[in-house]
Parts: C-alpha cells; structure tokens; sequence
C-alpha cells in the first residue's frame, strides 16, 4: 500500500514524472535493442536480416497497437497495476528470448510479448500522467517525458552495442532483462495512482480542482476504446493526426532506429561508433524535445508541427549523399536530433483540444498507434528494400519524402471547433 502522504506538496508530481520517465527511457532501450543484435543475431543463426526486421517490425506495431488499450485499461483497473504488469512482462520475454533457437522464437519474444509490454509504457503512458498530475505545464512536462526515449537511446544503445560487439546478442537481451526488473519496486513504492491518493490536487489546480473522469474507468474497457477509435475516425481532424505521426514513426524508430546502424554497417562505419552517431542524436532530442514543450505552450503547434516534419524530411535526403564523412555525419546526428520526437508535444495539445480532456489520452493513443503503424513499416521495408538492392538509399530518400508531405498536412489541421467529447458511461 502507499501511504497517504508524501513530501513535496504539487511538487511531488515531478517525482512521479521522474519515476516514469526512467520507465519510458527502457522501454525505449528495449525497443532500440534489435538494432544492435540485428548483425549479431545474423551472425549468429544465419538468419536473413528481412526476418530479424520483421520480428523487430510486429515489436514496434505492437508497441503502439497496445498504446490506445493501455490507456483505457489505467483508467480501469488503475495505472499501477498496468505498469508493473508491463514491465514484469517486458523482463520476462527477453530473458527468454536466451534461450530460442529458431526465428519464430524471436518474433515471439521481441516482437509479440515485449512489444505488448513495451506498448504500456510508451507515449500514452506520458499523456495519461499528464492529463492526470498536471493541470499547467503539460506541454514542457510532455516534452521531457517525450525526450525519455532520446535519452533510453543515449544512455543504453553505446553500451548494448559495446555488450554486442564483445559478447553477442545475448548480454544485450539480459542487460535489458535487468533494467526493466529494476523499475518494478520504483513503481510500487513511488508512484501513487492519481493525486487524490495522497491528498493532493494536480500541479497547477486550485484546491477542490477534481480531473474529468473517463468513461473507460467503468464498463468494458474493451469496448470503450474500440467505441472512441470509432466515433474519432468520423472526425477529419483524426485522420490528420493518424496520418502525420504514421510519417513520424516511419522516419524517426522505424528506419533510423532500427537500420541506421546497419547502413553506417555498409558504409563502413563500425557499430560502436554508429550507436555513439545515435547516441548524440539522443542528447540533441533531449534539448530539442524539451524545448517543443515549451515552445507548445506557447505558439501554435500545426506551424511547429510543419517546421518539424520539413526539417526532418530534408536531413533524411540529406544523408545518403552525406559521404559518411565525421563532420557529415554530426551535422546530420544535430539536424535529425533536435527533431527526433519533438512531435509530440505540439501533437498531444492538437489532441486534447479536438477530442477534450476526458478521451484525449485514448485518442491520442490510437494517434500513437498510427506512429507505430508507421515504424513498423519501415522497420520491415528498410529490412526488404535492403534485401533485393543491396543498400538502404532508396528508403531514405522515400521517408525523406514523406516527412515532407507531413509538413504540409499538419498546417490544414484544424482544431478551432472540438471534435467531440464522448457522452458518460451509462449506469
């Protein structure tokens, strides 16, 4: 049980928001991981890389298919408990995944199971705490929760691509075992399920400010979410949204990565050095995530949204004709990292004002399923396009393309007239 009191006053809310940031930095180093077992993996089975990106592919989907369920199953059974359910499970498949031996195996463990419990404890889970702990701030807090995965690949890819150079697959799969087994009692004992718990209201309220309750905290959960899904995907402004973070999935997790490493691989680039390239990406989304936070409380986010996607866009074309030189490479590492997931921010505001306060985290969830829907298929096309060219140029260029295309759409997004705000559970 937690206690009904806690240090802090409002301001433990940030202790909460530090206790699940460290959870969404490992889900995202589980999800960085197949980058670096990707060649070690091939090494070591013989198996193609199309089928190792597959696996990594039905991962990524999964990890956001999970997204817009995890939220409503917060709301229903409570937070905590989803949590440590999801972390519990995201240990227990790549501990086992030590001991396959065939590819189906793979797709088992690091596709089906740990993107399911990584899918719990990802973007939505970030909107659920704050919609749920944060009455002003959101956009800034967002960012920093959003930049979680910037930093999962900053603090953990150097080291599992070190632990895969000298020792294979393997130590990869158990450092990750261990570092989401870690995360189980700093949930338990610091994480109340809502402000009410300890007798507080959320950061930036008034005494007696009590949060919209959702309807999917009654009734079938199930139901609920399929039912918000619904009746958002009748609304423009949802498809708008679905369409641009699909384009952000596919050109930020879904190609860079899952295959960048692998392409610096052909161009000569040794893996340790391809995952630092990363890394420094990582440390420029840290500054560039937080501050779209900052800038989404503050200016419109369909023109931050446009800037975003435009520069985005532009360094993946850049990159194949980069050279691969040192410097290259870092002014691409700057340019793509300070776009890396600023997205988000500006696309969770666009969110709450169509759909409202009380489905916004599950709308949002389905938006973020679209991101993942969009990884997923780079992850596997990058993979195949490799297979039959022999190089990945063709598919940077592509999600160069697209990137560009999203920019556009995200300034016809209008939010002027909410979308709707779903009617109450019925008794």
């Amino acid at each position: 049980m937690i206690a009904r009191s806690r240090p802090f006053g409002q301001r433990y809310a940030f202790v909460v928001v530090a206790v699940i940031f460290l959870a969404l930095l490992a889900a995202a180093g589980l999800r960085s991981a197949p980058s670096v077992m990707m060649v070690p993996l091939e090494q070591s089975f013989g198996w193609r890389r199309d089928v190792i990106s597959l696996a990594a592919a039905i991962g990524i989907f999964l990890y956001g298919l999970a997204g817009p369920f995890a939220a409503a199953l917060m709301e229903r059974i409570g937070l905590r408990r989803t949590l440590l359910a999801a972390l519990a499970l995201m240990s227990a498949s790549t501990l086992v995944s030590l001991f396959m031996t065939a590819p189906w195996q793979l797709i088992a463990t690091w596709g089906v199971l740990s993107g399911v419990g990584s899918g719990a404890v990802a973007t939505v889970l970030g909107a659920t705490i704050v919609n749920r702990w944060f009455k002003t701030n959101r956009g800034l807090v967002m960012g920093l929760m959003s930049a979680s995965s910037a930093t999962g690949m900053l603090i953990f890819l150097p080291v599992l691509a070190s632990l895969a150079e000298h020792g294979g697959w393997r130590p990869v799969a158990v450092a990750v075992a261990v570092a989401t087994a870690l995360l189980v009692p700093l949930v338990w004992l610091l994480v109340p399920e809502r402000p009410a718990a300890i007798g507080l209201v959320r950061y930036g309220a008034e005494p007696g400010d009590m949060p919209p309750a959702s309807p999917a905290a009654q009734g079938n959960f199930i139901g609920h979410t399929l039912g918000t899904l619904r009746r958002a995907a009748g609304k423009r402004v949802f498809w708008y949204l679905f369409a641009t973070f699909f384009v952000c999935g596919f050109t930020t997790n879904g190609l860079v990565g899952t295959h960048l490493i692998a392409f610096c691989g052909d161009m000569g680039i040794p893996e340790v050095q391809a995952a630092g390239l990363l890394a420094l990406m990582g440390v420029f989304d840290l500054i560039g995530t937080t501050m779209s936070g900052w800038l989404t409380d503050r200016f419109d986010p369909r023109k931050l949204l446009g800037i975003y996607y435009g520069v985005r866009g532009l360094s993946l074309m850049y990159l194949p004709y980069s050279g691969f030189s040192a410097t290259s490479l870092t002014i691409f590492a700057v340019l793509y990292g300070l776009d890396w997931i600023a997205t988000v921010p500006p696309t969770l505001r666009l969110t709450n004002e169509a759909f409202g306060d009380r489905s916004g985290p599950i709308v949002f969830g389905w938006v973020v399923a679209g991101h993942q829907v969009g990884a997923a298929a780079a992850a596997f096309f990058g993979g195949a396009l490799r297979q039959m060219q022999g190089d990945y140029q063709t598919a940077f260029l592509i999600a160069g393309m697209t990137g560009i295309i999203a920019a556009c759409i995200s300034l016809l997004i209008d939010t002027s007239r909410p979308a709707f705000e779903p009617e109450g559970q019925p008794a």
